[in-house]
């Protein structure tokens, strides 16, 4: 009966073992999976168990590392993590979390990072688990957003200052002559534009950013919409004596895209007006559109000749609220216009915006996009497929 008791026991026991090991392979099979980083060390800081996430963050092979002091497997520049470990160990803390930042590959990344304890059966800590979950990009947006909205609010400043300024002039009745009134009531309603633009154009920005605007694409001709746009701007280049030479490849009339015309519209309307702000009385305004079969695109440009773009701020031109340092005495502008041309023209259109700029002798902007013949063969062969 004995023996039979312990081959019983004996038998139990063997099942359990299976249980347990494939609960453990099931638990190891779910923490190898994760994309998170995840280490578990012992209390005398050897690691236990690491997933393929934590090897590569931290440069060791986590299946031939078990055992080893973590100390060893993670150099010296993540030290900062390898301290929070052993603190939250010996602190016997709930647990805690921390954003904590890695070099990898040449480029800072941050992780929130959340470290617990592991207690045994009489709850003393046997160990801790720490996950790493990968906040940089989160923290960008963060940060961009932050950013835009700082800008916004500074920009803002600057319309609503003048206009309360100059209201409160006219309530005071500083302006005591018909003439003087009207310089303060054209500044305001300048300003009071600045503002709308501004408004506008961040609008438009954070709408395409974020997917949410409408978009209407039809076959247009880009040749009629800037014969539109160049009406509207010519007597804005009349008044400061700018010539504006349009120059198109003969008229084709094969210029179509396949567009949104008021967004089209719009980006050409920003093009003319900044080209026509920033050169000089006397210069001249030149406007070139082709079509280049051979890729199937139309490309516009916009030459100026005028005051140019420093070589070292070209690359940062289309970014955000950013404005030449150099040409900020020469015209007012939000920084908004060309950020907005690139959205619509990149990320709505797929196409391509360009600039190439000397100093004191002009600037050239311009756009691409696909020919809407081209767009039209494409979906021709996806309906085919």
């Amino acid at each position: 009966k004995v023996v039979g008791r312990l081959e019983q026991q004996i038998n139990d026991l063997q099942i359990q073992i299976q249980l347990t090991q494939h609960q453990k392979g099931h638990i190891e099979a779910i923490i190898y999976s994760i994309h998170d980083a995840v280490i578990v060390i012992d209390e005398f800081d050897r690691l236990l168990m690491a997933n393929e996430a934590a090897g590569r963050l931290f440069n060791f092979n986590s299946s031939d590392s078990p055992q080893k002091r973590v100390s060893e497997l993670i150099d010296e520049g993540k030290s900062e993590f390898i301290d929070f470990l052993r603190h939250s160990r010996q602190s016997k803390a709930q647990p805690t979390r921390k954003e904590i930042e890695f070099s990898k590959d040449e480029e800072l990344k941050t992780y929130d990072c959340i470290v617990s304890c592991i207690y045994n059966e009489g709850r003393q800590v046997c160990g801790v688990v720490a996950v790493l979950h990968d906040i940089t990009r989160e923290k960008q947006i963060q940060q961009t957003k932050n950013d835009f909205v700082n800008h916004v609010c500074h920009e803002l400043k600057t319309p609503l200052a003048s206009i309360s300024a100059y209201s409160e002039m006219l309530i005071d009745g500083e302006a005591d002559d018909e003439q003087t009134q009207k310089e303060f009531y054209a500044v305001i309603q300048s300003q009071a534009q600045r503002l709308n633009r501004l408004i506008e154009d961040s609008l438009n920005i954070s709408r395409i950013e974020s997917g949410l605007i409408k978009v209407n694409k039809e076959p247009v001709s880009l040749t009629i919409l800037l014969e539109e746009q160049l009406r509207m701007i010519k007597s804005y280049a009349e008044e400061k004596n700018i010539c504006l030479k349009d120059i198109g490849q003969s008229r084709i009339v094969f210029d179509q895209v396949y567009a949104d015309k008021d967004m089209i519209s719009q980006v050409i309307v920003n093009l003319l007006s900044n080209a026509v702000k920033y050169t000089p009385s006397g210069g001249s305004v030149k406007i070139e559109t082709e079509v280049d079969e051979t890729v199937n695109i139309a490309r516009l440009s916009v030459i100026d000749t005028g005051v140019g773009i420093p070589e070292s701020e070209i690359d940062n031109v289309f970014d955000k609220f950013y404005r030449v340092s150099t040409n900020n005495r020469q015209a007012k502008g939000t920084g908004l216009g060309l950020n907005l041309v690139k959205q619509i023209i990149e990320k709505v259109h797929d196409g391509r915006v360009f600039v190439s700029s000397k100093q004191g002798l002009g600037s050239t902007f311009g756009f691409e996009l696909p020919l809407a013949a081209q767009r039209h063969r494409e979906k021709q062969i996806i309906n085919y497929q």
